[in-house]
């Protein structure tokens, strides 16, 4: 055998050793195991929408309101807080449309998510013509029962005169908007649309 074949020859004994060798001290993976009893896959949480909304708070001299008072109206429901500016800027705007549309079978309705307190000392200089209702998670509670997440106000509910939910907003309302939803309310009475042509009309606000 040649010199260069037996070099050949030994060297490749030498690599197939440490093959083996490092085979031998490689650990012992066991394949990995999938729990008895895997946890069920968490669903994300779905808001249940109140189709007629009913709920009970107080007013601004403590005494408690039922939303059914106002039924036969076409009504917005308005959240709103002291501390937010869109709030505020909407209220003059939502004070004329109730001196406007009121006589009209149209009725705001203010609901503060706020501490008492500070929205009785608000609407000493506020002048509300339309009610206002306080609350705070009771509040929020009946936002959400629009069956939208309540992630910030201002924000409005829009409950016909039946008293059946038919949209929302969510931001400030502007004179556009009131003047739309006039609009879709009348011709919603009027008969000439459906509740369900009222609610995708509402959409496009």
């Amino acid at each position: 055998m040649s010199r260069v074949m037996l070099i050949f020859a030994v060297g490749l004994l030498a690599l197939m050793a440490g093959a083996l060798f490092y085979a031998a001290r490689l650990p012992d993976i066991a394949p990995q195991q999938q729990p008895a009893n895997p946890a069920p896959a968490v669903e994300p949480a779905v808001l249940e929408v109140v189709t007629h909304p009913e709920f009970t708070l107080p007013d601004l001299d403590g005494a408690p309101r039922e939303f059914v008072e106002w039924q036969g109206t076409n009504r917005l429901v308005n959240f709103w807080a002291t501390w937010c500016a869109p709030c505020r800027r909407e209220i003059p705007l939502l004070k004329a449309f109730q001196e406007e549309h009121g006589e009209s079978g149209f009725q705001v309705l203010g609901i503060a998510v706020d501490f008492p307190e500070q929205v009785i000392a608000y609407a000493e200089n506020a002048d509300f013509n339309y009610p206002v209702l306080v609350g705070e998670q009771d509040a929020m509670a009946v936002a959400e029962s629009s069956g939208i997440e309540f992630i910030g106000m201002p924000f409005t509910m829009f409950v016909a005169a039946d008293g059946e939910y038919v949209g929302a907003y969510i931001g400030e309302l502007h004179q556009s908007h009131l003047d739309r939803l006039v609009e879709v309310f009348t011709r919603l009475d009027n008969g000439e649309i459906t509740k369900a042509e009222a609610r995708s009309a509402l959409e496009l606000l």
